[in-house]
């Protein structure tokens, strides 16, 4: 598409290029790899703290565009995220060939490197696959499958769209954070609580349409062919130390994803209006957050209060919500999720704005033990 001068400011190159910033990761992946020494944690370094930093001096963006938008004007933000699988694939599987023949690089020099690769499929891969997986057109939710292949986390599509979405902020979603739960308790509950819930969900698909579960119409059947391949590939680039350091980034790639879970939703429920029903989904359900050069890099993501109002938005439409409707969190998403890995500092931070939120919006709740404890029956 090409613009022109009546074409909308949201339409053009120069409002989307901002999003492609993940881009850069890129070069800077194989800059440390080269490099080698420490060298290796440019990537976590520019992640996690760089764009904290840059948000402290860009501030936030509360601007919404129009979220009428139609798919022909958005072609330049559709675009990063179409065209990331490949691009992550050729760097992934060139840096396994790469890195198991370089002789400058010891041992902890891998394990660095492959953990900012980890933060490349993690915060990126995984992140563009969940904008992917919720579109329409085949080829998007088809990069969206190979994306989370990459990290061998494939049934996320499914626990997602089929679970999370469905019941977050009761007990039957995993991924909604407890209140006063740690991360560290946290993340080996929802790692082995939610490829359960995922399967689950599809057999019930199936069922309810007298199909068995091994019905060749199960994604999972998909989920573990693409993974085959991909640990494959890993081996015959790399040989087994490739598939070691295949596996090292897709669990660094996992840690980072349920980290912004856990941060999403920490302590929020929906209110149970008795007998298994709950209240429908809005925008007060998640935690929303404005910082500009975060959301350039999460493609939004932070903007997640709306996500969850509308799941098909595409990214540049998601509306900002200001802490009258939706309650925000004090930083972007890389110094939260630096807090949240300690879990007295972010108790000390996000419970005070949790109990403030309970009074916000339900006062007449006087009993909170069975939201935080996840007691109160299960969805119908």
């Amino acid at each position: 598409m090409t613009a022109t001068a009546t074409t909308p400011a949201i339409a053009r190159l120069s409002a989307a290029l901002p999003f492609w910033l993940s881009l850069l990761l890129i070069p800077i992946a194989w800059i440390s790899a080269v490099w080698g020494g420490w060298a290796v944690l440019l990537l976590p370094v520019c992640t996690w703290y760089l764009f904290g930093v840059i948000d402290i001096f860009a501030g936030l963006n509360e601007a919404n565009a129009d979220p009428d938008t139609p798919d022909d004007q958005l072609w330049w933000y559709r675009i990063i995220t179409i065209v990331w699988a490949p691009v992550q694939a050729a760097s992934l599987f060139g840096m396994i060939w790469y890195a198991t023949r370089a002789d400058h690089l010891g041992g902890w020099e891998l394990a660095g490197l492959f953990f900012g690769m980890g933060v490349i499929t993690g915060t990126i891969g995984i992140n563009y696959s969940h904008e992917l997986m919720h579109q329409r057109p085949k080829v998007e939710r088809w990069m969206a499958d190979i994306l989370l292949a990459m990290a061998l986390y494939s049934h996320f599509r499914s626990e997602h769209l089929l679970v999370h979405h469905r019941y977050v902020g009761t007990p039957r979603d995993p991924v909604t954070a407890r209140y006063n739960e740690g991360f560290h308790r946290y993340f080996p509950r929802v790692l082995t609580q939610c490829y359960g819930s995922a399967f689950r969900a599809e057999a019930a698909m199936l069922a309810r349409r007298d199909r068995p579960w091994h019905e060749r119409g199960n994604p999972f059947w998909r989920y573990w062919a693409l993974q085959l391949v991909f640990l494959a590939l890993a081996l015959a680039v790399g040989g087994w130390l490739g598939v070691a350091l295949f596996l090292w980034q897709a669990f660094i790639a996992v840690w980072h994803l349920e980290l912004v879970n856990y941060i999403e939703h920490y302590g929020l429920t929906r209110e149970h209006l008795g007998g298994g029903k709950y209240e429908y989904v809005k925008p007060h359900h998640s935690w929303n957050s404005a910082q500009k050069a975060s959301n350039w890099l999460l493609i939004n993501l932070q903007r997640h209060s709306d996500h969850h109002y509308k799941p098909d938005r595409r990214f540049p439409l998601l509306q900002n919500y200001s802490a009258e409707d939706a309650p925000q969190l004090p930083y972007g998403y890389s110094i939260m999720g630096i807090v949240a890995m300690v879990p007295p500092v972010w108790r000390r931070m996000m419970n005070p704005r949790v109990r403030q939120w309970r009074r916000t919006y339900y006062p007449q709740i006087t009993d909170w033990s069975p939201y935080r404890n996840a007691t109160n029956p299960w969805p119908r």
